[in-house]
């Protein structure tokens, strides 16, 4: 006679406030559902003050893993018991492992970013103009850094803030590592290879904004990069492409991330197209036009 216990899905999720219009749950169970994964990713709108129960709750209800997005990547650092070598780098986590006996927080924000960059160019060598100093902007340095960019510029309005960054930075790579007050339009370091959008600034419903450059100061042989993945084709990236550059936009880095977390919970590395695929209809075409 069949067992009538029902199969248990493996549980995952996401821990964040506000919660709503979070696509990553579009993408990691359209990967479970075509590789035939029993588990499920549960989307949940909670607090900095209710993170610790939200912690324990998943504990105990037996998930495998968690993602965490603001405001609680740098909440959650004390409920855990160790961090992987780069979370450690950058202060924030956005992925924890639950795994027996412990909880490790990783942080796979600019590991996305490194991996949607390596399909364009090889990070090795490159000179980077980074704008921005909060938590993604954080991670991507740090990332860039450790697959071994040459030179990353940091341009922030707290000039304060760039220069944390770019001292962990020059004491933990080969990388020079600069702090800019960004207080004007930014023009380009013509020999710079990529510029990276690290900000908010262009994301919906704000999507007239733009980041505050010169955009003539833009070269063909540049790859222009957002980490904004709706709309996916910024402002930025429109200036860009008007002057010739190449460009890249935050969905890449976002699928990659994605994608990530689910090899770290459970050794599964999903088909991307797949996730792709479920993020176009989250929230537009993958396939947006580059030079």
């Amino acid at each position: 006679m069949p067992d009538p216990t029902p199969l248990m899905p493996a549980l995952t999720g996401s821990f964040s406030s506000p919660a709503g219009g979070n696509p990553t749950g579009a993408m990691v169970e359209a990967a479970y559902r075509h590789h035939g994964v029993l588990a499920r990713f549960v989307n949940c709108d909670v607090p900095p003050e209710h993170l610790p129960d939200a912690v324990r709750g998943a504990i105990a209800m037996g998930w495998i893993g968690f993602n965490l997005s603001l405001p609680n990547k740098q909440a959650v650092i004390p409920l855990l018991d160790g961090l992987a070598p780069s979370a450690a780098l950058i202060g924030a986590v956005n992925c924890v492992q639950i795994t027996p006996g412990a909880l490790i927080g990783n942080n796979t924000d600019g590991q996305g970013f490194v991996q949607a960059l390596r399909e364009r160019r090889d990070p090795q060598g490159l000179r980077v103009v980074l704008f921005g100093a909060g938590g993604a902007a954080r991670a991507i340095a740090v990332e860039l850094a450790l697959a071994g960019v040459a030179r990353l510029t940091i341009v922030n309005r707290t000039v304060e803030r760039a220069e944390e960054i770019a001292a962990i930075v020059r004491e933990n790579s080969a990388a020079e590592a600069i702090a800019v007050a960004w207080d004007g339009s930014f023009p380009i370091p013509a020999d710079t290879d990529v510029v990276v959008n690290g900000t908010s600034i262009g994301l919906a419903p704000d999507t007239d904004a733009r980041v505050d450059l010169v955009a003539e100061s833009i070269l063909p042989t540049m790859l222009v990069c957002d980490v904004i993945p709706n709309p996916p084709d910024t402002m930025l990236l429109r200036e860009a492409r008007a002057q010739g550059a190449a460009t890249l936009d935050g969905r890449a880095m976002l699928a990659n991330q994605a994608a990530i977390n689910l090899n770290l919970w459970m050794g599964l590395d999903p088909d991307r197209d797949v996730m792709r695929t479920a993020l176009d209809a989250a929230i537009g075409d993958w396939r947006h036009p580059t030079s």
